[in-house]
């Protein structure tokens, strides 16, 4: 009599529409956030990009490349919460845009109790410059540029001193946060912003890579990887502390 052969063993397949699934929320995740993943992925440190324009209250035209406020909170937010995040790696390119939403990416990043460094490639301008300096330690290229200028109103204005003193009061937020957050003093910060002839078209100053440094403005030059090894180094400093903090109770 012969032997029954035994069946063979197929292999696990994975379930029908399950890869489909995973391309497509893969592909959301890059069409909406401008990323491929977010803070509940598995590596310690998130990644955030400031880039193109960032976009306030109003939406700007299509064609402009723009970083939404609106996204960019929540993920702030989860980084936060989420353990497995340990650290936090913001990357700017950016030509500034909207200062209230600007100015609340920057006041976020500031108050996340985890490890957060900066790095800026290409540019940071503007109501960039608050985020660049908004971690906790930032790089710059030796070829990136920050432009520095006054606020300006876009729209309807209205002339009556009160106008003016609401453009004086949001000027001195911008100041004061840049001061607060970096080794820039501030009659040289507004030096650099109130300067002529130096804009084509505007009043202020472009500042390049060891001159950003120089100013006080950033605390080094250097790219990704140099970002990276800060940010690993504050990270380990900040698991080492709370180590210590737990022998000791």
């Amino acid at each position: 009599m012969s032997e029954k052969t035994k069946p063979e063993t197929k292999a696990e397949q994975p379930a029908p529409g399950e890869e489909t699934r995973k391309e497509g929320a893969a592909t959301d995740s890059l069409v909406q956030l401008g990323q491929t993943s977010v803070p509940a992925a598995e590596s310690n440190i998130f990644c955030l990009t400031i880039i193109g324009q960032v976009e306030g209250h109003l939406m700007l035209p299509p064609q402009n490349k723009t970083t939404k406020y609106e996204h960019v909170i929540p993920q702030l937010v989860a980084a936060e919460q989420n353990p497995k995040v340990e650290g936090l790696l913001i990357v700017l390119n950016t030509v500034g845009g909207d200062v209230e939403a600007g100015l609340a990416i920057a006041e976020m990043i500031a108050s996340l109790s985890k490890p957060k460094v900066a790095v800026v490639l290409g540019g940071g301008h503007s109501i960039g410059v608050p985020i660049a300096v908004s971690a906790d330690y930032t790089y710059i290229a030796e070829t990136a540029t920050m432009t520095i200028h006054p606020i300006r109103l876009n729209g309807l204005i209205i002339g009556v001193p009160q106008t003016f003193e609401y453009l004086e009061k949001m000027q001195e937020r911008v100041v004061r946060f840049v001061t607060g957050h970096s080794a820039v003093k501030e009659e040289t910060f507004k030096d650099l912003m109130f300067r002529t002839g130096e804009l084509t078209r505007d009043i202020g100053t472009t500042v390049i890579g060891e001159e950003a440094v120089r100013h006080g403005l950033i605390d080094a030059t250097g790219g990704i990887g140099e970002a990276l090894q800060e940010l690993n180094r504050r990270i380990a400093e900040r698991k080492a502390a709370a180590l210590e903090g737990a022998a000791a109770t």
